[in-house]
């Protein structure tokens, strides 16, 4: 381990804080290791961190590999048992990715990769491989709700004929941490504290921040996780990410570094925080219900399949380490080729035997894909398997259908806990005498061959230098978001650390933030009432010459027409039937959905005595759960609305989210009940007749009126 011996800048000596009569330090200053890692030392009246079995620990920052970015190696105890045990922790539940939902469906190849890698899911063009896909949050427990701020995690299981291929991703395509070997550290600190068991599926207090100001490697993925990415519309609307560097090999071994992408055929969508707020207290199935009813009406899902395809050349002149977790190559540098689409058309049977058993593991890959060296997929590799094994109570949980290959298998695996199956005839070992009656054979030519890496360097713990930038791809992502989404990072940020009770904390997590960008570390530190301290401590300095990729923003990717999002229709008795029925027929034709919202869920009933139920109740159908909204009503029933307070909500909180809004001239009286008669705006649209009706619902394509929202 190498670690650098750090000056105390002025802040620090002179910004400390007074807690429990010990000192703390208010901005960032601690000993860094070799790739700028923090590492905190014992010593005094501080412990030696020792294994279980009591062994002392000199470095609990890196796994031990074969030189600085080579591969990790098995010999390393203290992973294995501090991962180990960390896999062993929750049962049954999965400790992470506790609450998902999952969909059948399956990949079709749109462009052939032979050229670049021998899996036989990437040659035929046209072919089509059975899949499942798993999105669920992060931190949460299996009964927490839908629209967290978190991470989604993004798994597909590819059940091709050379076995299953799981491409275990996320909705941001960065990650925490840079070594598995602080994956728990990571997760501990995010879930609930252990002597109190709250917050529940919330980053927003100290343990979460105190272990993000202290690691700044983590500040890039902090950036997505603080803007809109993670609180997304609906799993339809979001990107998947394979986050690390995997390698295709050809037919001759040749090696392509290869990066997965999930690219949603109906664009980008997120919803706003107040907004993810009141989703939570209306419907804590949001997602859920979300994707159950989109499949169940034929609305199917569809996203691309996209590859980063580069080589060794690029690699060593691409100005981060492709290996570090933490960083993204940008697509303007290597473009996205799409080359397959995946589409969810059925849902689950049943949730336990194929959501809630689902067994995914990074190293499932078929002959043609191979890893690379990137220090948190290697311990993955570890951990998936040893998980599953712990969780579904036998090494056979291949045996349960949704985890079963659908291509042939032979092998000598035989018996343990709900063994389903074992090998037939006499033979339960190779090599064997018995012929074609001995089972099955290693096959070089068709069977899974790593790359033939040559590693040198040092056998030690230590994070290569590559990996020490932690703040250029953080501004860069900062800068590649319009003024909107810029505002709604400083408005996550702040909030988060205003449940932080230490001022330490929350000064630290700023000096951080006066390396990706001034504004918004002073933006942040003034909604929190707080001096601005001086920058942390950087091992490298922050680049400002990496310029705006506009992939990274959601509004410059989003939707362009409205299909397959839905709208809120306030309706009442009365109301004009000719302009009710064009409105519904503009949604038709735009392929959207809707839903009406009466003040009795027996519905309403039109001008020409037409009979139209209701899909909510008025105070069970709230606005937060649509994309845009219309009130219709007559002039009697805009007086019962104007007297109901759930109805005044559906229209303020429609407007405080930028939501477009049309309504018929009666519903200008809720307008003046609501407060908001002097507010109207170009994102309010006045619906005549069936010419207003048709511009309505193509306004709505653009999903929000963000020039309602104030920037200063």
């Amino acid at each position: 381990m190498a670690v650098k011996k750090n000056t105390a800048s002025k802040a620090a000596k002179n910004g400390l804080k007074a807690d429990k009569d010990k000192f703390e330090p208010s901005s960032y200053n601690e000993q860094q290791g070799n790739g700028g890692e923090t590492h905190q030392q014992a010593g005094d009246d501080v412990a030696t961190l020792t294994s279980a079995q009591g062994i002392p620990v000199a470095d609990d920052q890196n796994t031990l590999r074969y030189g600085a970015r080579g591969p990790a190696l098995m010999e390393d105890f203290h992973f294995r048992e501090k991962i180990f045990h960390f896999d062993h922790e929750r049962i049954p539940e999965r400790v992470v990715h506790a609450r998902g939902y999952g969909a059948h469906g399956y990949f079709e190849l749109t462009d052939s990769l032979q050229d670049v890698t021998r899996a036989a899911i990437f040659q035929n063009v046209g072919e089509r491989t059975p899949a499942f896909v798993r999105f669920s949050t992060v931190a949460g427990s299996k009964g927490s709700f839908d629209v967290a701020r978190d991470v989604r995690g993004f798994a597909v299981k590819l059940y091709t004929k050379e076995g299953n291929w799981d491409l275990v991703g996320n909705n941001i395509p960065v990650f925490f941490i840079q070594d598995a070997i602080k994956f728990p550290d990571m997760v501990h600190s995010v879930k609930p504290a252990p002597d109190r068991d709250f917050p529940q599926a919330q980053s927003a207090h100290d343990n979460f921040w105190d272990f993000i100001s202290l690691s700044p490697e983590s500040f890039h993925m902090i950036m997505w996780v603080m803007s809109d990415r993670s609180i997304p519309r609906s799993f339809r609307f979001m990107e998947g990410f394979g986050v690390h560097t995997f390698r295709f090999l050809d037919s001759n071994d040749r090696s392509t570094f290869v990066k997965f992408h999930w690219k949603p055929k109906q664009g980008l969508q997120s919803v706003v925080w107040n907004e993810a707020v009141k989703i939570n207290g209306a419907d804590p199935d949001f997602h859920r219900r979300d994707l159950w009813s989109a499949i169940s009406s034929g609305d199917f899902p569809e996203w691309e399949l996209g590859v980063q395809l580069f080589d060794e050349e690029f690699a060593e002149k691409f100005d981060f380490d492709v290996l570090d977790p933490t960083k993204l190559i940008p697509e303007e540098l290597v473009p996205v080729r799409i080359v397959g689409r995946l589409v969810l058309d059925r849902v689950v049977d049943n949730f336990f035997a194929e959501t809630e058993q689902v067994a995914f593991c990074t190293q499932n890959v078929p002959p043609g894909i191979d890893f690379s060296n990137d220090p948190l997929l290697q311990g993955r590799n570890f951990s998936y398997l040893d998980t599953q094994a712990k969780r579904l109570g036998s090494p056979n949980f291949t045996h349960i259908p949704i985890n079963a290959p659908k291509c042939p298998m032979a092998h000598f695996q035989q018996d343990g806990h709900m063994a389903m199956h074992n090998p037939v005839g006499r033979a339960n070992y190779e090599p064997n005498s018995w012929g074609a009656a001995g089972g099955p054979r290693e096959n070089p030519k068709q069977g899974f061959r790593s790359f033939a890496s040559e590693e040198t360097g040092p056998k030690r713990r230590l994070r290569p230098e590559s990996f020490s930038d932690h703040y250029s791809q953080s501004r860069q992502f900062y800068i590649s978001q319009t003024p909107i989404e810029q505002k709604h990072i400083a408005d996550a940020i702040t909030f988060e650390l205003s449940k932080v009770e230490r001022p330490d904390i929350r000064s630290r997590v700023v000096s951080h933030l006066l390396h990706i960008d001034e504004d918004l570390a002073t933006t942040v530190a003034d909604g929190l009432g707080l001096p601005l301290p001086e920058p942390a401590q950087g091992t490298q300095p922050t680049r400002t010459d990496l310029p705006p990729s506009d992939a990274l923003s959601i509004l410059k990717n989003g939707p362009k027409t409205f299909a397959g999002r839905k709208m809120g229709i306030l309706a009442t008795d009365g109301v004009d039937a000719d302009l009710f029925n064009a409105l519904i027929a503009a949604l038709q034709a735009e392929k959207a959905n809707y839903e009406v919202v009466a003040p009795k869920i027996g519905g309403i009933t039109l001008s020409d005595g037409t009979k139209v139920p209701a899909q909510q109740k008025i105070d069970g159908g709230p606005s937060v759960l649509y994309d845009a909204v219309a009130i219709l009503a007559s002039k009697e029933g805009t007086k019962v609305l104007a007297g109901n307070p759930a109805a005044k909500d559906f229209l303020t909180d429609a407007f405080a989210h930028c939501k477009f809004i049309g309504y018929s001239a009666e519903a200008c009286t809720l307008f003046k009940k609501a407060g908001l008669a002097e507010d109207v705006d170009k994102g309010c649209i006045k619906l005549g007749n069936k010419n207003d009706t048709n511009a309505f619902v193509k306004t709505c394509g653009a999903l929000r009126f963000w020039q309602r929202e104030k920037l200063d």
